[in-house]
C-alpha cells in the first residue's frame, strides 16, 4: 500500500473516532434551548436590536461590516441607502438581489423595528423615524 492509502485510512479512522462527540455537538447545538432564530414562520422579537440580533446579523455580521464569500453582504456601517428611509422598508419587505423578503414574515411594528435600528446603528445617524404606515406603503 502507497503512503496514500496509509494517510486515507488514518483521516478516516480518525474519523470514526470523532464521530461520537461531532454528533453530541450537533444535537447540543439544535436544542431549542440554543436557538438563536425565532420558531416557526413569523418572528417573535419586538425591537430593533433583537431583530438585529435574530435575523440580520447571520449575512451582515454581528458589527454590521457584511460579509463576502460565498455571497455578497453589504456593509450597513455608515451606509448611505439607508438615507432615505423608504429604501431600507422596501428591501427589508420585498427582498433585493440575495435579500429575501423577511418582512413577511414580520408586522409592520417589527419592520419599522429594525429599519430604525439599522438607521440609527453602526455609524448611521439617520433620525427621522420609519412609521408603520410606511411600511404599509410598500406591502405588496
Amino acid at each position: 500500500m502507497t503512503s496514500y492509502g496509509y494517510c486515507s485510512t488514518a483521516v478516516c479512522l480518525a474519523l470514526i473516532a470523532l464521530a461520537p462527540s461531532v454528533g453530541r455537538a450537533i444535537a447540543e447545538s439544535n436544542s431549542p434551548s440554543s436557538a438563536i432564530l425565532s420558531p416557526g414562520s413569523r418572528f417573535s422579537e419586538s425591537n430593533g436590536a433583537e431583530l438585529f440580533a435574530g435575523i440580520c446579523q447571520g449575512c451582515h455580521m454581528p458589527d454590521g461590516r457584511g460579509a463576502a464569500g460565498a455571497g455578497y453582504y453589504p456593509s450597513l456601517v455608515n451606509n448611505k441607502n439607508l438615507e432615505a428611509k423608504a429604501y431600507p422598508v422596501y428591501v427589508v419587505v420585498r427582498g433585493q438581489r440575495a435579500m429575501p423578503p423577511v418582512g413577511s414574515m414580520m408586522s409592520d411594528d417589527q419592520v419599522a423595528e429594525v429599519v430604525n435600528y439599522l438607521r440609527t446603528h453602526f455609524g448611521n445617524q439617520y433620525q427621522d423615524t420609519v412609521t408603520v404606515e410606511d411600511v404599509k406603503l410598500v406591502r405588496p
